[in-house]
């Protein structure tokens, strides 16, 4: 039978066979990171609009939302241990197997949270068991995002990585358009019980979801590039630790350039919610709606963005979006402050196409930076130690700010700064589109341009070369 995939000799499939488990390996990756997306986003939605006066004590809405945005910010500070501890069983016993296990830690710490007591019944208990439930919310999140990433770019050609590797990141929109469209629902629905009752049905709906994302997840194959490790009997012993040792500035450079990317979103995602109905004039259900119809142009802009970083390079795309996220910065506050919805609307939009544009090449940018038996725990932990130093902190910042100042213009000058860290870290870091993802960095050779039009193996060790065709240079791995 014909070997399936770009890479040399990886698992012999028949075309038929392998056709059908790269579009499961694209559906079951996309649909269970949407899952957990969603539970993640609700938390987000509901510490803006809910969390503050319903488990903790407070006396101002600054001050409830300062704590609220708090608890949210632990379960980004426990996104690095779900990449830790996942990371290290991704590339022991598999892609697979460890996705199952995310979806089903993420879905259940959802679901209790709908069941939570409020601070009326159980005092500080409710603050501490809702903290609780957002760190094992982010342990999920964390080991989630690489291998949903590693299970549709391994399934892909080389060609194609860009494109493979955004359809996961597909998620993070169709999770907001659940997650704020099932609150936005519920809201209607429950009037004024939704404090009482009604926010706790999205959460409590997880399960349905997580079920479904279950009976996808279990019919799918391994991926080629770590069977083929199996065969080899090549898995690491200790992946994370030797990540550490051979990747640490890939690793590093990886958290910073996602700083443009992650903070921002964040900003324009959840800490709008509060800003714009605490602040400003804007109603609850119209904020909510504004980010569901941005969320639905990145379902197409998300995936776009992965396409043409194949054909024109994931740097300049992302550098793109970096400065895009820059030069908007002061107009989205401006557009925000005008009072007319429209207006308002066209700035939630227009924020999101330029988070899109880093966040659809920035899976493939991320991966490809690792060899194959280390990629899940190198990704997951570059990935995801940027929820410490841009995600997590972003909201919490952008609050102090508001109340140093009493305006937006620290914000604004905040998202520049972000650009610029982001900039920095891209130029610093090394350029691995052109590696064959199916093999080890230490395997490949100088071979020139591979059959059928597949990029070049660039040695490894050794020193940058460029791609017959002008694609210009590429660090060796």
């Amino acid at each position: 039978m014909p070997s399936f995939s770009g890479s040399a000799d990886l698992v012999d499939l028949a075309p038929e066979i392998a056709r059908r488990q790269r579009v499961r390996a694209v559906v079951a990756a996309t649909v269970g990171t949407s899952i957990e997306w969603y539970d993640f986003f609700l938390y987000n939605t509901a510490v803006a609009l809910v969390f503050p006066g319903l488990f903790f004590q407070r006396e101002d809405l600054l001050s409830g939302l300062l704590i609220g945005f708090t608890t949210q910010f632990v379960g980004f500070i426990a996104r690095p241990a779900g990449a830790f501890i996942f990371g290290h069983f991704g590339d022991r016993i598999g892609r697979k197997a460890t996705l199952i296990a995310t979806l089903l830690l993420m879905g259940l710490s959802t679901a209790a949270i709908g069941l939570l007591p409020g601070y009326s019944v159980s005092g500080v208990a409710a603050g501490l068991l809702l903290s609780a439930f957002r760190i094992l919310q982010g342990i999920g999140v964390g080991g989630e995002w690489g291998g949903s990433v590693l299970l549709s770019m391994e399934w892909g050609s080389n060609e194609r990585r860009g494109l493979n590797a955004s359809w996961p990141q597909i998620g993070v929109p169709v999770g907001l358009i659940l997650g704020n469209g099932v609150m936005l629902l519920f809201s209607a629905l429950s009037g004024p019980g939704f404090l009482v009752w009604g926010w706790r049905m999205p959460f409590l709906l997880g399960l349905a979801l997580v079920a479904v994302g279950l009976y996808i997840r279990l019919g799918i194959l391994e991926t080629p590039p770590f069977t083929r490790l199996l065969e080899q009997r090549r898995i690491a012993a200790r992946p994370l630790a030797e990540a550490v040792r051979r990747y640490p500035r890939e690793i590093l450079l990886n958290a910073l350039v996602r700083t443009s990317e992650q903070a921002p979103f964040y900003l324009y995602t959840s800490f709008l919610l509060s800003y714009a109905t605490g602040r400003l004039t804007y109603s609850r259900d119209f904020m909510l709606l504004s980010v569901m119809v941005a969320a639905g142009f990145s379902l197409f802009t998300v995936p776009v963005s992965g396409y043409l970083s194949d054909r024109y390079g994931r740097k300049l795309l992302y550098a793109i979006g970096a400065v895009g996220s820059a030069l908007f910065a002061f107009p989205y506050f401006l557009l925000l402050g005008s009072g007319v919805a429209a207006l308002a609307m066209l700035a939630v939009i227009v924020s999101l196409v330029t988070h899109d544009l880093q966040y659809g090449p920035q899976a493939s940018l991320i991966a490809e930076s690792f060899t194959g038996r280390l990629r899940y725990s190198g990704a997951s932990l570059g990935y995801h130690l940027a929820s410490i130093v841009s995600g997590g902190p972003a909201p919490l910042i952008a609050a102090a700010l508001l109340a140093a100042s009493g305006t937006s213009t620290g914000i604004a000058v905040y998202i520049v700064i972000c650009s610029a860290v982001t900039l920095v870290a891209l130029a610093l870091l090394p350029d691995r589109q052109g590696m064959d993802h199916g093999l080890e960095y230490d395997e490949v050779r100088a071979t020139g341009a591979l059959e059928a039009g597949r990029p070049p193996r660039w040695p490894f060790p050794g020193r940058p070369q460029t791609v017959p065709g002008g694609r210009g240079p590429h660090p060796s791995g």
